[in-house]
């Protein structure tokens, strides 16, 4: 079993637990009563999720919140890679208005399915939530204004791929602003090499200065990554309980390397890059 075989797994039972009446944590955790996992609990307050589903909140399996984050504007156009139970969809739909449009994209079939009973339940006519992988996204080239994304590119095996679809997608001007865990400093390989973590938000997750060199080769500029959240030793030793390592030996190696971040960048007006241009 691959990675994304892996990932659509663990993220469809992630959805049956919610419709169940169970709750959901990032990956790895998700097996766990209630949400204590420290990159996915604590992202959104009541303000934003008050008139939302129950289920689109107990959902998110995110590790930030890039709705807030990002600058949307009445009339645009969103796009959520890996939209999951669709809580960043409805957020962002709220904020774009009736004139605007938000899409989702996920490959999950439990979690569209969830997602779009978040939508009739929100009464979001202006949502629209498609089947897809984040590494092809089905839309036109420059059809979008600003991409988002909560957690989910760090599980692609292909993040060149997904960076420049992303890229592509975005009309000339637009903006890429998403959460997302980063590293600072090596990462003990055992981690790297464990399946589970990947769906954890962990093991795939890009060195700072990889993130910002691959945002470059596939077109962006102004790119900034602002970490958010630093996760510290007892944290570590949330995240890799359970998945047979070593925890004490590996907590203080993992120590003050792992952060959430938003990483913002654009796509320029006018460039060379394939796809930059209709």
């Amino acid at each position: 079993m691959d990675i994304k075989d892996v990932v659509r797994e663990k993220y469809g039972q992630a959805a049956l637990r919610v419709q169940t009446g169970g709750s959901s944590c990032c990956g790895a955790s998700a097996a766990l009563e209630g949400c204590c996992d420290p990159i996915t609990s604590n992202l959104y307050d009541e303000g934003q999720t008050g008139a939302l589903p129950q289920e689109a909140v107990l959902a998110s399996l995110g590790c930030g919140n890039p709705t807030a984050l990002a600058q949307l504007h009445p009339g645009e156009t969103v796009l959520d890679l890996g939209s999951g139970g669709g809580i960043d969809v409805l957020l962002s739909a709220r904020r774009v208005g009736p004139s605007g449009k938000a899409y989702g994209l996920d490959m999950t079939d439990e979690m569209l399915a969830l997602a779009r009973e978040n939508q009739r339940k929100a009464g979001a006519d202006n949502v629209d939530f498609l089947k897809g992988e984040i590494e092809h996204i089905p839309l036109p080239d420059n059809s979008v204004d600003v991409v988002i994304s909560n957690c989910v590119i760090n599980l692609s095996a292909d993040k060149d791929r997904v960076l420049r679809e992303a890229f592509r997608v975005l009309k000339p001007g637009g903006r890429f602003a998403v959460s997302d865990v980063v590293t600072r400093g090596d990462v003990p390989e055992e981690i790297r090499q464990n399946m589970l973590m990947w769906v954890g938000c962990i093991a795939g997750a890009l060195q700072d200065y990889q993130y910002v060199a691959k945002l470059a080769k596939a077109g962006f500029h102004a790119i900034d990554i602002e970490p958010t959240r630093f996760y510290s030793i007892e944290d570590a030793r949330a995240f890799l309980t359970g998945q047979s390592i070593d925890v004490d030996a590996m907590a203080p190696q993992v120590e003050g390397k792992f952060m959430s971040a938003f990483i913002r960048a654009t796509k320029p007006v006018s460039c060379c890059a394939p796809g930059c241009c209709a």
